[in-house]
């Protein structure tokens, strides 16, 4: 429901115009003009607040648009402030000092904020509310003490609407028209209505545009925390005297800019490495791109580097950034170097010296701002002797090496990284897998690894998933981790050497839980002392290798 001000009755020239009876071609005309004029308005309103960068300039370019079509004078789109009641002018056109922060109409504005309701004052000048405050239009003037009081042509007529949606008002629309004795107050209100509806949707859309931004951003800083936390130095598994020299390797470069090569049989961990180096560096909040050389054909490996302009070969539709322009500010990893083919090498040698390249098709030089870590299982330099690598490339990555020693070279790490990966991997795959018993932990430090610390990893992840209980056991490994069957000499094992495995397996299990307390032991399994006392004799177990004090 909507108020129409009108303090004072039409003149009686007005009351006593005849009406025709015949329809005016003029007036018809005349109307179908002014329905096209408000559609052509509302689709330029429509696609002025489609996709706004500024939401201020959208609505100050949708106030123009209303002067342009609709003869508006002043015009306002009024906001709340941040204590959700009073009203500032967010865009406005025809204001000037000292009407510089509040509505034209003031407590009415107010008004139709609170209510949701439009107003209209068909005549300005005979509302005393807005004639002291309103300003004329154009060169008119005051007159006995009013501005524009008493004459018609220099008359305003002032709107006010609310721009709401479903109920909730998020502002005000105000605007003066030129007073007309002939005009449709209901539907000139409800065009501006419709124009107001438009702003609210629009302020909606920016609410939600702004709250998934502001998502995304805590969502940015949330995983760039977990990453940092995730390759903190803390979290390079490790007690060994090498893990410990690679250790203090990257804390020494890591905040540098200085180019690294990591070197080191695969299953290492030199991404690991290299992504530590990298979030404790000073281009932590840069990207961190990482680029396997050996997965890309060598037809592909230059573009994928380097990038490609439009045109450069059948297909390249547009120009296409390389990996080194993406990784720019930040630092770019080249795992296995050591496979780029030759021709390659060239333009990465000077994109190593210069910090610059030519895309593919290309003749602009591109410069960049990259920290280069490459990480490779080859050996260097027998590919230099036998012509695969160049040797000034080598000179140009051999800066800051890091070797990351093999698995079989770290045997006091294997218990360690294979407890960390049994906690990782059980709340992965929903399992409550707590320890490796005694008999798999001697398999595992046992065994060569020669697929390193991936291999490793892979061998818990399979033991976890066919554990049945809280416990991993021998026969939860893969045979090739149980030594008869590693060496290809066992044959098919019978069911009661099965049994006596497992057996042995349990008590020696118990053992360590009781720290070589055989009374202990037999209390876990459910047994007397005599009787395990009988098995350790049987199996040869040696139960003082796991006592920290006398029995008892």
């Amino acid at each position: 429901m909507s108020t129409v001000l009108d303090p004072a009755p039409p003149p009686a020239t007005e009351r006593a115009r005849p009406r025709p009876s015949v329809p005016d071609p003029d007036d018809r005309a005349r109307r179908q003009s002014g329905e096209i004029r408000k559609l052509t308005s509302l689709l330029d309103v429509s696609q002025a607040l489609a996709s706004p960068a500024n939401l201020k300039s959208a609505f100050h370019r949708v106030l123009e648009i209303l002067e342009r079509y609709h003869g508006t004078g002043r015009s306002v789109i009024a906001l709340p402030r941040e204590d959700g009641r009073r009203l500032f002018l967010h865009a406005s056109i025809g204001i000037r000092a000292p009407h510089t922060d509040a509505p034209i109409g003031g407590p009415l504005a107010q008004q139709v904020f609170d209510s949701g309701r439009p107003v209209v004052v068909p005549r300005v000048s005979q509302e005393p509310a807005l004639a002291a405050d309103t300003a004329p239009r154009g060169t008119r003037g005051p007159r006995d003490g009013v501005r524009g009081r008493g004459r018609e042509d220099d008359d305003l007529t002032y709107i006010c609407v609310p721009v709401q949606q479903s109920r909730q008002c998020r502002g005000v629309l105000e605007v003066e028209l030129a007073f007309r004795s002939d005009r449709s107050y209901d539907r000139t209100m409800k065009f501006y209505g419709v124009v107001g509806s438009m702003l609210a949707q629009a302020l909606k859309m920016q609410t939600l545009v702004e709250a998934d931004r502001q998502r995304l951003v805590n969502e940015n800083v949330r995983l760039r925390d977990e990453l940092r936390e995730r390759y903190d130095f803390s979290h390079i598994l490790g007690t060994s005297g090498a893990m410990r020299q690679v250790c203090e390797q990257v804390v020494q470069v890591a905040r540098t800019n200085t180019t690294v090569l990591i070197r080191g049989e695969s299953g290492t961990g030199k991404e690991l490495i290299a992504q530590a180096i990298h979030y404790n560096s000073l281009r932590a909040r840069k990207a961190f791109v990482k680029v396997s050389c050996a997965a890309l054909p060598e037809t592909l490996i230059e573009s994928e580097l380097f990038g490609y302009e439009k045109g450069a070969f059948t297909g390249a539709e547009q120009r296409k950034k390389g990996r080194f322009e993406i990784a720019d500010g930040g630092t770019l990893l080249l795992d296995e170097i050591g496979d780029v083919n030759l021709a390659t090498q060239v333009k990465l040698l000077r994109a190593l010296q210069e910090r610059e390249f030519e895309r593919l098709g290309g003749t602009e030089s591109v410069k960049v701002d990259v920290r280069l870590i490459a990480a490779t299982n080859k050996d260097m330099e027998a590919a230099v002797a036998d012509g695969s690598l160049r040797q000034d490339l080598l000179y140009r990555l051999n800066v800051f090496t890091i070797f990351v020693p093999p698995l079989r070279e770290r045997k006091s790490d294997v218990l360690l990284l294979a407890d960390h990966f049994v906690e990782k991997l059980s709340a992965d795959h929903g399992k409550q897998v707590k320890r490796i018993s005694t008999p798999a932990i001697d398999a595992l430090v046992g065994y060569h690894w020669p697929g390193n610390v991936r291999e490793l990893q892979n061998v818990i992840e399979r033991a976890v998933l066919v554990c049945d209980g809280q416990v991993i056991h021998l026969h939860h490994l893969p045979p090739t981790l149980q030594t008869a069957e590693g060496s290809g000499t066992a044959s098919s094992q019978s069911l009661a050497d099965a049994v006596a495995g497992f057996e042995r397996d349990l008590i020696e299990d118990a053992l360590k839980m009781a720290r070589g307390n055989r009374a202990r032991a037999a209390r876990l399994l459910q047994a007397t002392r005599r009787i395990v006392n009988y098995k350790i004799n049987q199996y040869g177990i040696d139960w003082r290798r796991y006592q920290d004090s006398a029995d008892v």
